[in-house]
């Protein structure tokens, strides 16, 4: 891919993912292989007026080493100088960009149970922390071309094609094509329309239907609020995108009223490992049964991290008329599968999608129905044939969805 592209590509990453202030600082997580594309965005978010850019460096192959060779009390334990540099982010609040290039198949053969398992405790540990910073920072999870990554979404291709076509993939559904900083502004003025319609409604609850057997009822909160594309942070002005792609609007659920079954359209990528052809039956908001026909064992793991983790989180509204599910990919990704189709989402809720969230307690948001748990994850429900339902306050029926697009 040209370096020119690249550029403004790293550009929109650092003004309209993140929205660099004025010496703030930024922190990059990235794999080893993006050195030069990271070195690019380093520069673009000093541009924007960055005071100082960090870097963090993972590697695949070194966490499948730590997860095999690590004692569990090992592999779990959150050192104190890691609780330090959360405070220090608590208080500093630095725009954080994630990048996202891993071999989907990377963690192959691990030890899923030992792994989620520890990865619980620690999330449990960092988890006031990232409370304390919720809705204060900006974030933004993007994408670039990994070789192994692209290989698996192109396995017909030698290395150096497939990863070309990725980066044309990642540029084309990231609206990055042209002038991305306009592509941006207009697509976000189109996602807050129709939340701005959906929110006029007064919605009490959703009902999915679908022919691959999807039969499930949502709660919806009286205090609740649709959202999509761009976020404002609590108590400013300043809008980032948190995630680029992103074709949704969104809203947290009552996690306490889910009733019915759910079929995933499309696999899970989770932490280097793929589940498929995967389905959730819920009771009064929790998921009492989960069977997948690969990946049980991992789905099940992650199902019971915590007490929140079997609730919903997220409903989240996207067309299968979206630039990902045209470009015809599977990406094995689900910063751009759950942007290919309508999905739900398990564990934490959203404090945001409280209508003036900012006058509540965290407890309190809770305590309305907002699903606490120290992990989210997204699974895909949307089909071409999906219809969507919605009943108001009134009790009148209003059809969201038809045919897995827009219905208005």
């Amino acid at each position: 891919m040209k370096k020119t592209v690249l550029r403004e590509y790293a550009k929109l990453l650092a003004i309209k993912g993140v929205n660099v202030q004025k010496d703030q600082e930024v922190v990059i997580v990235a794999e080893l292989d993006q050195p030069e594309f990271v070195k690019m965005l380093v520069e673009e978010c000093y541009r924007a007026g960055a005071g100082k850019v960090t870097v963090e460096w993972s590697y695949q192959p070194l966490r499948k080493l730590s997860v095999r060779y690590q004692k569990e009390k090992v592999l779990s334990r959150v050192e104190d100088w890691e609780i330090e540099k959360m405070k220090h982010r608590a208080k500093t609040l630095p725009a954080m960009i994630y990048l996202e290039s891993e071999d989907p198949d990377g963690l192959k053969g691990i030890n899923q149970k030992k792994m989620a398992k520890c990865l619980g405790i620690r999330r449990g540990v960092f988890k006031p922390y990232r409370d304390e910073m919720d809705n204060k920072y900006q974030w933004c999870i993007a994408a670039v071309a990994g070789k192994d990554w692209a290989k698996k979404v192109f396995p017909g291709e030698r290395s150096s094609v497939a990863v070309e076509k990725l980066w044309e993939a990642i540029l084309y559904t990231s609206r990055a094509q042209g002038d991305g900083i306009k592509n941006w502004e207009e697509h976000n003025e189109d996602l807050k329309n129709r939340y701005e319609y959906l929110n006029s409604l007064s919605i009490t609850e959703l009902h999915y239907t679908s022919s691959n057997g999807t039969d499930l009822t949502v709660g919806l909160l009286p205090q609740g609020r649709f959202l999509g594309g761009s976020e404002t942070l609590l108590n400013s002005d300043v809008e980032f995108n948190a995630n680029i792609p992103s074709e949704e609007v969104f809203t947290s659920p009552d996690r306490n009223r889910a009733d019915g079954v759910v079929y995933a359209s499309m696999p899970l990528s989770y932490q280097g490992a793929l589940i498929e052809n995967f389905w959730f039956r819920f009771e009064n908001g929790k998921i009492v049964e989960a069977h997948a026909e690969k990946g049980e064992e991992l789905l099940n793991s992650i199902l019971d991290t915590d007490e929140g983790a079997r609730y919903l989180g997220e409903c989240a509204l996207v067309p299968y008329d979206s630039p990902i599910r045209n470009s015809g990919i599977l990406f094995y990704n689900t910063l751009f599968d759950e942007n290919a189709a309508c999905h739900l989402a398990f564990g934490e809720g959203f404090s945001a999608c409280v209508k003036d969230y900012e006058k509540y307690t965290l407890e309190e948001i809770r305590e309305l129905g907002i699903n606490n748990s120290i992990v989210h994850v997204d699974f895909m429900i949307g089909t071409k044939d999906l219809c969507i339902t919605a009943k108001t306050s009134d009790g009148t029926q209003v059809q969201i969805f038809k045919d897995g697009n827009w219905a208005f």
